[in-house]
């Protein structure tokens, strides 16, 4: 019975192959393939070297007065790194891609002297068969929000230029397959940037423990000639990280023994809407 059943399954894998050839790039972008990529860029490339949140952050204190606790959103230390370093520039103007619920953005804004978000329209969303009730969400924390200002279009081919400016803090949160990632990242680099910006990836690592690395292939074939070295993945995050100056760092060696906690104190509001 057993055997028949796993025939049968083969046959349902087979059919659905046939009527969705597409899948088939799921199936072969599995993380060898992916660690295979990085190689052939850099042989001696298996994870990027690890900073602390202390070495970013004497004294790491932040604190963030949005954060849902949902799916499909950052961790609080991932938006506690933006608004830590959102802090630490002055008149900080930041641009990010990848808007989903408005959680990182509307964080960053009370500290930032302007805030810009990049996302696929409602209607585009819809255009790809995703449901209006996910569509409608995009946005949802950030959108009534004066002080930030949002912007529309597919990363791939929107208009930077046309921003004529640059951008003190980076964060590359869109689609996270290795062509998107890779886009994002050229354009970032080709549009966004002055010598000075920081740029952050999210979902570098499925957890803080275990690098991502189809994305890690996309940051590194976007990335300019020469910055590799500055590349490094923030402890204790989901996030890589840009960085103009280098940074003391150490080797990620799973599984991590702590050396250090946080402190999290948790209050519930509920929404006015």
């Amino acid at each position: 019975m057993a055997l028949i059943s796993k025939i049968k399954k083969i046959q349902q894998g087979l059919l659905m192959l046939a009527k969705n050839p597409w899948l088939l790039n799921h199936i072969l972008a599995d993380d060898s393939r992916w660690w295979q990529e990085i190689k052939k860029q850099d042989p001696l490339q298996n994870a990027l070297p690890q900073v602390r949140l202390d070495i970013l952050f004497p004294d790491f204190t932040e604190t963030l007065n949005c954060f849902s606790f949902l799916g499909g959103g950052s961790l609080p230390t991932d938006i506690a790194l933006l608004t830590g370093l959102a802090q630490k520039i002055d008149d900080c103007k930041y641009f990010e891609i990848g808007t989903w619920r408005g959680e990182s953005v509307i964080n960053v804004a009370e500290h930032a002297a302007e805030s810009h978000t990049l996302n696929l329209s409602r209607e585009e969303i819809e255009a790809l068969g995703l449901p209006s009730a996910y569509a409608n969400l995009h946005g949802f924390f950030s959108k009534e929000n004066q002080n930030i200002q949002h912007h529309y279009g597919d990363s791939r081919h929107f208009d930077y230029a046309a921003l004529k400016q640059k951008f003190d803090l980076i964060f590359v949160d869109g689609d996270h397959r290795f062509e998107f990632v890779k886009n994002d990242t050229e354009k970032v680099f080709q549009y966004l940037t002055h010598e000075e910006s920081i740029v952050v990836w999210h979902d570098y690592a499925y957890n803080p423990e275990k690098p991502r690395p189809e994305v890690l292939a996309g940051i590194l074939a976007g990335l300019p000639k020469g910055l590799k070295k500055r590349l490094y993945h923030v402890e204790n995050t989901m996030c890589a990280i840009y960085s103009p100056v280098a940074l003391e760092t150490h080797k990620l060696i799973t599984p991590v023994q702590p050396t250090h906690v946080f402190k999290l104190e948790i209050e519930q509001r509920s929404l006015k809407r």
